[in-house]
C-alpha cells in the first residue's frame, strides 16, 4: 500500500485527514492558520460553491486555489451526498433520476438538474485535484430495494463521470490537469452483496481510487464497522481509499486499521466551535479506546484555570493561551474563541495522523 499520493498541488503522505471547507474556507480560518495546523489538503464541495459564487466567478478568479489561498491539494464532493441529506429531510428540495439529481437552487430559487457530466465539469472548472463521482447515496438502514437503484444508480453514473473525465483530460494542454485524479464512490448499504456488485463494476470501470459511500454511522451513532471494513476488502490495496465523512478520531483509527489512508469530516471543527476541545489521555495507542479525552471549554471549573488545553500540545492556541482566556471567550461569545479552539482541534487531528505514519511527535 502505497504511503504517499501525489497530486498536481504536491504529494500528500498517507494516511492524510483532511478538514471540511465546505464553501472554500474552514470556519474561522484562513489558509495560513490551516497550514500552522499541519493540514495538507482540504474537501470543499462543489454542490455549494456552484452555487455560491458560483462555478464561472470561482473559475474567473482562477480556481479554488486562487480564490481561497490555499494552495495544497484540493478535493471536491460531488454533491452527492448533499443532495441525499437534503432530499431526505425535505423531499421539496428534489428528487433523483435516472439521468441525475434534480434540485433547487437555493441561492436563486431555480431548479438545476444535477447531471454527471455536469458535476464533472464543474469540479473540473473549479480546479479540483482530485474530482468524486456523482452518487447515489444512501443510509444503511434504507430498504433493500433502494439500495439495489441506489448501486444502479452510482455505477451508471460513474461510467458517464469517467468518460466525461477522459474527455477533459484529452483536451487539456496543461500538464497539471493531467495530474488530476478521479474517486469513485462504492455504495451498497448494509448488504454484503450490493457492495460486492458496486465495487466489481466500479472497478472495471477503472479510477484513481475509491471511497466508501453512504452514512457511515447505524441508528445509535456507531461506525458501520462490518460493512466499513468489508469494503476496503473488496478493493485492492493499490487504490487509495477515502473515508467519506469519518473523522471522529476514534472511527479515523478504526478506520485506519481497515486499510483507508483518507478521511475527511465536519466534526472536529464543529466539536470546537461547540466547545469540545480534543487532547489526549495519556499516550496514543490504537489497541486501546481510551486514549481520548474531552475538555468543555464553557465548563465552570476552567475560569480560573492557567494552563492550556493540553501542555504537551504544540499548536499556537495552546503555546500562547490559558484554558481561562479560551473559557473567558466561549462565555462573550467572541468569534475568537472559535479560531483558537479550530485551531487546537485541528492540530490534534494532524497529531493523531503522525501517530498513525510512525512519524515522531
Amino acid at each position: 500500500m502505497d504511503t504517499l499520493f501525489s497530486t498536481s498541488h504536491g504529494v500528500i503522505p498517507l494516511p492524510a485527514f483532511l478538514p471540511d471547507a465546505t464553501f472554500g474556507q474552514v470556519r474561522g480560518l484562513d489558509a495560513q492558520d490551516l497550514a500552522a495546523c499541519g493540514v495538507q489538503a482540504v474537501m470543499m464541495n462543489s454542490y455549494h460553491l456552484m452555487q455560491k459564487p458560483g462555478t464561472t466567478v470561482i473559475s474567473a478568479l482562477g480556481g479554488l486555489h486562487a480564490f481561497s489561498g490555499w494552495q495544497g491539494p484540493i478535493f471536491t464532493d460531488s454533491g452527492g451526498f448533499q443532495a441525499y441529506s437534503l432530499i431526505r429531510q425535505n423531499s421539496g428540495f428534489g428528487s433523483f433520476s435516472d439521468d441525475g439529481i434534480h434540485l433547487k437552487n437555493t441561492a436563486h430559487g431555480k431548479k438545476i438538474t444535477l447531471t454527471p457530466e455536469k458535476s464533472i465539469q464543474i469540479q473540473w472548472k473549479m480546479g479540483a485535484d482530485v474530482l468524486f463521482c456523482l452518487d447515489d447515496c444512501t443510509h444503511v438502514d434504507d430498504a433493500d430495494s433502494e439500495q439495489v437503484l441506489s448501486v444502479q444508480r452510482t455505477v451508471h453514473w460513474a461510467s458517464r463521470c469517467k468518460q466525461e473525465f477522459q474527455r477533459l483530460m484529452e483536451n487539456t494542454q496543461n500538464d497539471a490537469d493531467r495530474q488530476r485524479k478521479l474517486f469513485a464512490v462504492v455504495q451498497g448499504g448494509g448488504s454484503r452483496q450490493h457492495r460486492e456488485t458496486c465495487a466489481s463494476a466500479l472497478l472495471e470501470i477503472g479510477f484513481d481510487g475509491y471511497g466508501y459511500g453512504g452514512w457511515p454511522l447505524d441508528k445509535d451513532g456507531n461506525l458501520v464497522e462490518e460493512m466499513v471494513g468489508y469494503t476496503r476488502e473488496l478493493i485492492p490495496t493499490q487504490f487509495p481509499m477515502h473515508a467519506l465523512g469519518i473523522g471522529h478520531p476514534y472511527n479515523l483509527v478504526r478506520t485506519f486499521q481497515f486499510g483507508y489512508r483518507l478521511f475527511d469530516c465536519a466534526m472536529p471543527t464543529r466539536d470546537a466551535r461547540h466547545g469540545r476541545l480534543y487532547r489526549l489521555r495519556g499516550e496514543f495507542n490504537t489497541r486501546s479506546l481510551d486514549w481520548l479525552d474531552y475538555i468543555y471549554a464553557q465548563d465552570e471549573k476552567h475560569m480560573r484555570d492557567t494552563q492550556p488545553i493540553d501542555p504537551t500540545c504544540p499548536c499556537p492556541t495552546c503555546q500562547h493561551y490559558s484554558m481561562s482566556y479560551i473559557h473567558h471567550l466561549h462565555q462573550i461569545n467572541e468569534t475568537l474563541f472559535a479560531r483558537l479552539a479550530t485551531i487546537h482541534n485541528l492540530s490534534f487531528m494532524a497529531h493523531i495522523i503522525r501517530q498513525l505514519r510512525g512519524e515522531a511527535a
